[in-house]
């Protein structure tokens, strides 16, 4: 006896068990496998386009979206992403008028819709209305920790400091474990030389669970600096541990994007491990895209492209949901408020050249 099909159904719940493991590519196998058989199945449309959005594909994904659409024009989830794929075109205009309609229709307190509305124009800079997302969210879902820690990011982002503060502190108080807000409240002290208060927030969050190397090194320096103790000291040893952990960890889309950067620029030896990159002879490297390196005060070295530094640096810091202008524009702030530097943020190359100059940061090359 021949095995029965899968359900619409049951293809679209194991595609989004796929999708949740991380595996996009398997998601999208089996979305393609149960569109063959029910071409006219809206939630596999729903999924195949975000399937296409995690894996950046977005021309696909707006397809998929819209194809949804046609079958469903009131289909919420295919409306906010085909907001998110039109954002990723510089439709905003477009994508804020889907977003409107979705609020329209009533769905003000579903929570996940408005954090993926709300985040994704955070990601493309349009922090005022994403502002205004996480606030309506926040008056339907007063109780939910993760839009009041939204909404206090987007404040932040638009120089709202108190009322950022306000926000996050509120997140916490529903959800004392959401560590990123409690990271990210310990870094709005750090800057606002805070270093009591920045130190007692870095330490609520265990050993474990911080992943925001910066965050791990500055509470390293706080107790070093406020408890006056030395290097081995059983007090900081498990934080010593975590920062070498996190600094251990080689994010493989970077590896990637460095071996396909060496590739172009005709450089075998970037492709080498990071680990052995010492034993290589650092000739002159020229052309357009050149490799350098750069290293911050903290002993960390950061090699390849101007680009590329500032991602590796961002995303070491634990900032990898930042854009790279979002990243220099905060840090320019931050260290003309500390130093009274100016840094221009407009691109990585002057970006770090200027940070080299004002003592900041060490050029290697």
């Amino acid at each position: 006896m021949a095995e029965a099909f899968l359900s619409s159904e049951e293809y679209d719940e194991q595609a989004h068990q796929l999708y949740n493991s991380g595996d996009y590519e398997g998601a999208l196998e089996m979305l393609k496998e149960g569109l063959s058989l029910y071409p006219n199945a809206v939630e596999l449309c729903v999924g195949m386009g975000y399937a296409r959005l995690a894996r950046e594909e977005y021309a696909w994904a707006r397809r998929a979206f819209d194809r949804a659409l046609v079958l469903d024009q009131a289909h919420e989830d295919a409306l906010v992403g085909l907001g998110e794929a039109l954002l990723r075109f510089g439709e905003r205009d477009a994508a804020l008028a889907l977003f409107e309609r979705v609020a329209a229709l009533g769905f003000e307190d579903d929570v996940e819709l408005m954090l993926t509305m709300g985040r994704a124009l955070y990601r493309e800079n349009l922090h005022a209305e994403s502002r205004d997302v996480f606030a309506r969210a926040a008056a339907a879902r007063p109780d939910n920790a993760e839009v009041a820690a939204s909404l206090g990011y987007a404040l932040h982002r638009l120089g709202d400091e108190v009322g950022a503060g306000r926000q996050i502190r509120r997140s916490l108080r529903l959800d004392p474990d959401l560590h990123e807000a409690r990271i990210y409240l310990g870094h709005l002290l750090y800057d606002r030389g805070d270093w009591e208060g920045s130190l007692r927030e870095f330490e609520r969050v265990p050993p474990p669970d911080h992943g925001d190397g910066l965050a791990v090194w500055r509470l390293v320096e706080l107790k070093r600096a406020l408890w006056h103790i030395e290097d081995g000291d059983e007090r900081v040893e498990p934080w010593r541990k975590r920062l070498d952990e996190l600094e251990a960890l080689h994010d493989p889309i970077d590896r990637l994007l460095a071996e396909v950067e060496a590739q172009v620029n005709g450089d075998e030896r970037s492709m080498a491990d990071p680990s052995q990159l010492d034993f290589f002879d650092r000739g002159d490297r020229k052309g357009p895209t050149q490799s350098h390196e750069v290293r911050l005060g903290t002993g960390h070295l950061f090699r390849g492209s101007w680009h590329a530094i500032v991602r590796q640096i961002k995303d070491q810091a634990g900032f990898s949901h930042e854009s790279l202008s979002q990243y220099m524009r905060r840090m320019a702030e931050g260290w003309h408020e500390q130093l009274g530097v100016e840094i221009p943020f407009a691109d990585p190359e002057s970006f770090l050249q200027a940070a080299v100059r004002a003592g900041v940061m060490y050029l290697e090359d």
